[in-house]
């Protein structure tokens, strides 16, 4: 049984992460990428999921916010992923809808083992504070591939950019959270295969 708990750390010309993440948590965040909106969404997804996260990163803001995006959704996933373990128990699926003002975002996981990511989200503006919204399909393609995660994100409606990314990233960290949950029903591994 894993410890469900992951530590990574990441270092390349572009950046430098420390990033660690239990998924028996309580929301309890510590998050500084340089990025205010992504902070804030980061706390968000901690929050909603219940998992316990501290990431640090010093990227090359200087550049763009890219590779900062980028590189903690790399390492998030791959921290999910060490975090799952075998997946013994776990649910595996998760849904939800979460609205935000006139904003309603879907969030659709299976932890499959097989990454693949659907992500229908348009914004009118092309950024929120230093985060350009382009960056949110970055942060879960990064993550959906190296989580190896089955992730359908849906944008239903939306006219303010903060609260339409907002929800998304909430309703991703609902899914998750049912996604990840132990199932005292479960023997083995919620698969036909045998193996995740």
């Amino acid at each position: 049984m894993s410890s469900r708990t992951a530590h990574i750390q990441r270092k390349t010309s572009e950046t430098d992460i420390d990033l660690s993440l239990s998924l028996t948590g309580t929301g309890e965040s510590h998050i500084d990428t340089g990025i205010g909106f992504f902070d804030h969404m980061l706390t968000a997804l901690t929050r909603h999921g219940l998992f316990d996260l501290t990431i640090t990163c010093k990227g090359d803001l200087e550049v763009d916010a890219h590779h900062t995006v980028e590189d903690v959704g790399i390492c998030l996933g791959q921290a999910l992923s060490e975090a799952l373990g075998d997946k013994t128990g776990i649910a595996r699926f998760g849904s939800a809808y979460v609205p935000m003002d006139e904003a309603l975002a879907r969030a659709v996981v299976d932890l499959s083992g097989r990454a693949h990511l659907i992500y229908n989200a348009a914004f009118a503006e092309e950024r929120i504070g230093a985060f350009p919204t382009a960056l949110g399909l970055e942060f879960f393609t990064a993550l959906a591939h190296n989580a190896r995660l089955n992730l359908h994100i849906d944008l239903i409606r939306g006219n303010n950019a903060h609260h339409g990314m907002e929800a998304i990233f909430k309703a991703a960290a609902r899914s998750l959270r049912q996604a990840v949950t132990l199932d005292n029903r479960i023997s083995g591994i919620p698969s036909t295969k045998g193996s995740l």
